[in-house]
């Protein structure tokens, strides 16, 4: 049986001139794994259903249901996502919007959806004066205005810390403390803490517990269980892993995701 192909085979977004060009993608047909990549057009990511997580610009960033990732032309990023993600992609010529020129998440309305969605059925190639010329217009400038949210994690290309976040990808419910990490990557416990927050901005305890943020809502998008997801994380109990993403996001998991859900209605 022949490996799925990975997504970026499915299009070259820089064939056109285009201002904006859209696409929809249902990861049931291409592997999970999008490879390290680049392009001229700046690129808008929003999950349909599931999740994808992205690594762009040395931040690791989760796009749930109703929000979008931002990630500016010339940008290289790779991306993975849930088995059960479906995509929107919205790719934009450089200078066609105010987009920013940093990668950020930005929340997305039913109408901006319900545009892009429109967009996908258009040619790469349409008129400057039709109808879809114009939908991208308007597109674009309500991008523009959409508040940013925090869906990410600042990673770094330091390797000490690269170390420790890819271990901690792999395996989240590692509770080793920040003393028993820098003996892991040969440093002491005070270098270590301040390389973190010089590289990251934030303490090693904010770090993780933003990292298990991003792994949660990402797995909960992906259809996990919040049991399944607070062990995972190595959390001692379900309450537990609850108050962390309700101090973290203002809501439960599950009204979180219900609260996605009804917008999308």
């Amino acid at each position: 049986m022949l490996s799925p192909l990975p997504a970026i085979t499915a299009f070259d977004p820089d064939a056109t001139d285009g201002p904006t060009v859209a696409r929809h993608l249902d990861f049931a047909d291409y592997a999970a794994e999008v490879p390290t990549h680049v392009h001229r057009k700046g690129q808008m990511i929003l999950a349909l259903h599931g999740a994808v997580t992205c690594t762009a610009a040395d931040q690791l960033w989760i796009v749930p249901p109703n929000c979008g990732i931002w990630i500016p032309g010339g940008t290289v990023h790779s991306a993975r996502a849930t088995p059960n993600a479906r995509l929107s992609y919205l790719f934009v010529e450089p200078g066609a919007a105010r987009l920013p020129d940093h990668c950020c998440a930005l929340s997305v309305t039913p109408m901006i959806g319900a545009m892009i969605d429109r967009l996908t059925m258009e040619g790469a190639s349409y008129r400057p004066d039709s109808h879809a010329a114009r939908l991208a217009r308007v597109l674009l400038d309500e991008l523009a205005a959409m508040p940013h949210q925090r869906f990410n994690l600042p990673v770094s290309a330091n390797p000490k810390i690269s170390a420790i976040a890819d271990a901690l990808t792999s395996k989240p419910s590692d509770r080793a403390t920040q003393a028993e990490w820098a003996k892991r990557v040969a440093m002491s416990e005070r270098s270590l803490s301040r390389l973190l927050v010089r590289e990251t901005g934030l303490t090693f305890g904010h770090w993780r517990q933003q990292m298990h943020l991003v792994i949660a809502l990402r797995e909960l998008a992906g259809g996990a269980s919040v049991q399944a997801v607070a062990a995972e994380l190595g959390y001692g109990s379900v309450n537990a892993f609850i108050t962390m993403f309700q101090k973290a996001l203002g809501t439960t998991p599950a009204r979180f995701f219900s609260s996605r859900r009804e917008k999308q209605a």
